[in-house]
């Protein structure tokens, strides 16, 4: 009854093409909010998402947790997103997961951090966890389609 034309269909399967696609324009939104972090964290100014006392994009952008080394988190969350978008297009599966896995763990940590120890929520790293979360499901739910397909035609 149901056809897949690259669109849902019952069991929400999803079509290689289309969830590639998905999952690099997931990428590119969280690549855009990684840079809107990262000018965060070089400037001085009151940015747009400094709202209250609890939302705060420049008290966490300019906490010593803003830094790994000499390399803003900012930075390492604009390489993430562009290594999930390039390995999402070249049809990596296993590899997006693991690396939206590995992305999640760090945004879970630092969401840590925002909430025990800063105490300050910053829009823009909100909006990133939702994005990684997002990919991490996505990704998952592609390889493990794949895999159920493979064990499917080898009966």
């Amino acid at each position: 009854m149901w056809r897949n034309a690259g669109g849902l269909r019952p069991g929400l399967t999803i079509n290689g093409r289309t969830m590639r696609y998905l999952l690099t324009l997931l990428a590119l939104a969280g690549l855009t909010v990684s840079y809107l972090a990262l000018r965060v964290h070089y400037s001085n100014d009151v940015e747009p998402c400094d709202i209250n006392a609890h939302w705060d994009c420049g008290v966490v952008n300019h906490s010593p947790f803003a830094m790994i080394g000499p390399v803003p988190v900012a930075a390492i969350g604009m390489a993430g997103y562009v290594l999930l978008g390039a390995l999402a297009m070249l049809r990596k599966k296993a590899l997006t997961t693991a690396a939206a896995v590995v992305g999640l763990g760090f945004a879970l940590y630092l969401t840590h951090i925002e909430k025990d120890i800063l105490m300050v929520w910053c829009l823009y790293c909100v909006i990133s966890q939702s994005i990684i979360l997002l990919i991490t499901i996505l990704s998952g739910l592609w390889l493990w389609s794949g895999r159920r397909r493979d064990i499917a035609s080898a009966r």
